[in-house]
């Protein structure tokens, strides 16, 4: 097992500008397609593969995008044993993803595996060591259906602060939450970084993310990074939206500490 650590001391290598706070994810893409967008979109750092993109293109899109001097958030989020999952964020790690993610509820041991086999892997290839984040609740719950569902006693919110600090005691960089929870794992663990994805400028009729806010909101909030999806892929003007989401990050009060 890995050794569990205590990240209070930690401090993430935080981005400096709105561009570099916004990922933009790639779903539903397919890897010509996504090639062709972000280098179509003036000032883009970041973009996030997720499953669907990395089953249609495999592991060559993350090199890709590499090659094109893009940041890559790879989230995979891996929920399994702590060996499995240890030996997954292994590979993951080669591939030079700077951000990776596993589910929280895997538990510590398994976080705290991940995390050392992620660290080791990329000191091997030369790499920088990738910034592990802990996937708490999937921004699609709301508390009723959560409760009913999954039958955890505690409250949704309550049971993202719990989750958040199983990760902190597993040593991982950071998490990823709802917008909408940011403010109380910024409290909690002001030392972690929070990506926040369910990142809208305007309320979605119908929207598949229950727990969404605006960038300003989201900053404001203590979110570190924002992951927006459809507001810039299916919008006329990819370049003008993510222009416009940037803008609203400049302006954003962002807490201290």
């Amino acid at each position: 097992m890995g050794a569990i650590h205590n990240t209070a001391n930690f401090q993430p290598l935080l981005p400096t500008s709105p561009e570099e706070r916004l990922i933009l994810a790639l779903d539903g893409c397919d890897g010509d397609e996504a090639l062709a967008l972000v280098e179509g979109i003036p000032g883009l750092c970041w973009v996030k593969v997720g499953l669907e993109l990395f089953i249609r293109s495999g592991p060559e899109i993350v090199d890709q995008l590499r090659c094109r001097g893009f940041q890559v958030f790879l989230d995979l989020k891996f929920h399994d044993i702590p060996a499995t999952m240890a030996g997954a964020c292994r590979r993951a790690a080669r591939l030079g993803a700077g951000l990776l993610t596993v589910h929280a509820s895997a538990g510590t041991e398994a976080m705290a595996m991940a995390r050392q086999a992620a660290t080791e892997a990329a000191m091997e290839a030369g790499l920088p060591s990738p910034l592990l984040l802990a996937v708490t609740v999937l921004t699609s719950w709301r508390p009723q259906p959560f409760r009913q569902q999954l039958a955890v006693a505690n409250p949704l919110s309550a049971h993202v602060e719990h989750l958040a600090r199983l990760a902190a005691r597993a040593g991982l960089h950071g998490c990823v939450c709802a917008p909408r929870d940011a403010a109380r794992l910024h409290r909690q663990q002001p030392a972690m970084a929070l990506v926040t994805p369910g990142i809208r400028l305007h309320r979605i009729q119908g929207d598949d993310q229950a727990r969404t806010m605006t960038p300003a909101a989201a900053m404001a909030a203590g979110s570190t990074w924002l992951v927006v999806g459809r507001p810039v892929t299916r919008s006329v003007d990819p370049g003008l939206a993510f222009t416009q989401l940037c803008q609203q990050i400049a302006a954003a009060r962002v807490p201290c500490g």
